[in-house]
């Protein structure tokens, strides 16, 4: 059978730029085209011309913003293959193919020959039923608007922070604050409300949980701003309130949005996983859930566990080379950042609910010397391949001890307690920031400062060393450059 390979720059703005070659990667025919039908049955009618029946055209393009899915649509349906790359690894064949240029043409080139030159890398594109795509957009959409409400929370705080230096916004922003600072962010209004009607807002918005004590927090903190400041020009108290109630109205039209993206995303999170079984493993709860199920697709498009894990990026780098094998590479970060980040933040909440993996974060912070971070990325590469198992597999988690013994979730955290917990000294030695690294560099002979010529004469001072030397003198500590698997 004959191959047909095809490669598509994709434009946003512009047409696209086409390529076609021959299985021998001689060039059959250049085109541009529209994302419309009569476009794009020009340029399959163009590919296939001259080749038998039956043949197959093999697709290729990068996923550049949402100019790739209509023509993913167009030639699956036709029954081609279909193959989104990276665009790390079209750009790392580019530059071995054209290192001193880069056009259009080129990149539609380079796409066209993958197939020839890596087949292993590339797997067919699998678009998603309706199930699938619904809640696909519905977790984008409610991870897009949770990033917009911090944004606009750190902004509130920042400005708040200006009207009041001594903020009593040390934490999370509540209803109340929200509501007192969108009538009185001037501190000086914030005075002449008075404690009575202040407290009366607040107990409202928080529906009676505080009181008059936060009200007194408010009002300590807009006595301290009035004191600071004065009347001094170079602080518009209305104009800062005004800015800070602006926020505060389109947070609250970003929390209306995201909840109703988050009841469509419930609702078609459960069309997608009848059973619920991404909630059956522990840290993916209401949010982490939807977003792994989304994200994983079709289990069965990866052959194994860890092939999942390298597809999150959470597999670390491999660098062998002769008997050297380096340990401690960073991960690749090469998938989803929004999948990633979500097995992180459930892997810290897993290794609290399941001994197994409370063991591997215990081995990593205790055993191997790693921070927190670092041992919590190791525990969701582990969560990672045990989801790809679940959903494959069809069947629910079941939560075990280092035996394997099924466990009851308190008997699951009495475990973890009396055997896997980080003990404190641990933890602050690994929280410190300060790294084992150069030696200091010696001053050279015949530049010794006039200050200290005479302890250097006397023998005080170390003789000076070359910088090589002092660096091979170095020794670093070994739980810095332990295996860290």
């Amino acid at each position: 059978m004959q191959r047909r390979l095809v490669g598509i720059d994709l434009g946003i703005a512009s047409a696209h730029t086409v390529r076609v070659l021959a299985e021998d990667g001689r060039e059959v025919c250049r085109r541009r085209c529209e994302p419309t039908v009569a476009s794009l049955a020009a340029i399959e009618s163009a590919a296939l011309a001259g080749t038998e029946p039956g043949t197959h055209l093999e697709v290729v393009f990068e996923p550049t913003g949402p100019a790739w899915l209509p023509v993913a649509v167009f030639f699956t349906t036709r029954g081609h293959l279909v193959f989104r790359v990276s665009s790390a690894k079209a750009a790392d064949l580019r530059r071995f193919l054209s290192r001193h240029a880069k056009s259009n043409g080129i990149d539609a080139d380079t796409l066209a020959r993958l197939p020839l030159i890596d087949p292993a890398g590339l797997q067919p594109l699998e678009l998603p039923g309706a199930e699938a795509a619904a809640l696909d957009r519905r977790v984008r959409a409610a991870d897009r608007l949770t990033r917009a409400a911090s944004e606009h929370k750190v902004r509130i705080k920042d400005l708040v922070r200006q009207l009041m230096p001594c903020s009593p916004l040390t934490g999370d922003l509540g209803q109340a604050d929200l509501a007192v600072l969108e009538r009185w962010a001037d501190p000086r209004a914030l005075l002449k409300a008075g404690p009575a009607r202040l407290t009366a807002l607040i107990a409202k918005a928080s529906k009676n949980h505080l009181g008059a004590d936060r009200a007194e927090a408010w009002r300590a903190a807009a006595a301290a701003a009035v004191e600071l400041y004065g009347d001094h020009p170079a602080l518009a108290f209305a104009d800062l309130a005004a800015e800070v109630a602006t926020e505060v109205r389109l947070l609250r039209a970003i929390q209306a949005e995201l909840g109703a993206h988050a009841a469509s995303r419930e609702e078609a999170y459960r069309w997608a996983d009848p059973g619920q079984l991404a909630r059956s493993l522990p840290g993916l709860a209401e949010v982490g859930a939807p977003v792994a199920a989304a994200g994983i697709g079709r289990p069965g498009r990866f052959p194994s566990g860890p092939h999942f894990k390298s597809y999150l990026g959470l597999a670390p780098r491999a660098s062998e080379t002769g008997d050297t094998d380096r340990k401690g590479q960073p991960m690749s970060k090469a998938g989803s950042s929004l999948m990633r980040s979500t097995f992180i933040r459930a892997a810290d909440h897993a290794r609290k609910q399941d001994p197994q993996l409370a063991r591997v974060y215990y081995v990593q912070m205790v055993e191997r010397g790693a921070e927190h971070l670092k041992a919590l990325c190791v525990v969701a590469g582990h969560l990672a391949e045990r989801f790809w198992a679940v959903m494959n597999r069809g069947m629910p988690y079941v939560v075990c001890d280092t035996n394997g013994t099924p466990v009851t979730p308190e008997q699951a955290k009495a475990n973890i307690a009396e055997q896997w917990t980080v003990p404190t000294d641990v933890r602050a030695r690994r929280r410190s920031r300060k790294k084992a690294g150069k030696a200091p560099q010696q001053a050279p002979t015949g530049h010794v400062r006039s200050g200290t010529r005479g302890a250097d004469e006397r023998g005080d001072l170390p003789r000076p060393s070359s910088s090589k030397s002092a660096h091979r003198t170095v020794k670093r500590d070994p739980l810095l450059t332990a295996d860290p698997r």
